[in-house]
């Protein structure tokens, strides 16, 4: 079963909004396996080379949940 959802917050961090983007959206791949090891198991490229229209795939560490993200 797939579904949406939206979510929004405000916080405050010292952090700019670029490298935060970067990091959460741009590298999530990449940094929440790393930030989140009990939550975020693995995470793997689909398809593409990083640019648009790139899937990852990231596995959630309990259960066999999968959260697939694909850059437009």
């Amino acid at each position: 079963m797939m579904g949406v959802f939206t979510s929004e917050s405000e916080h405050v961090s010292p952090v700019s909004a670029a490298k935060l983007f970067k990091a959460i959206v741009l590298d999530a791949a990449n940094v929440f396996p790393k930030a989140l090891p009990n939550f975020i198991k693995s995470a793997e490229t689909i398809q593409g080379d990083g640019g648009p229209g790139t899937i990852k795939k990231l596995t959630l560490a309990q259960g066999k949940h999968q959260l697939i993200i694909r850059k437009n």
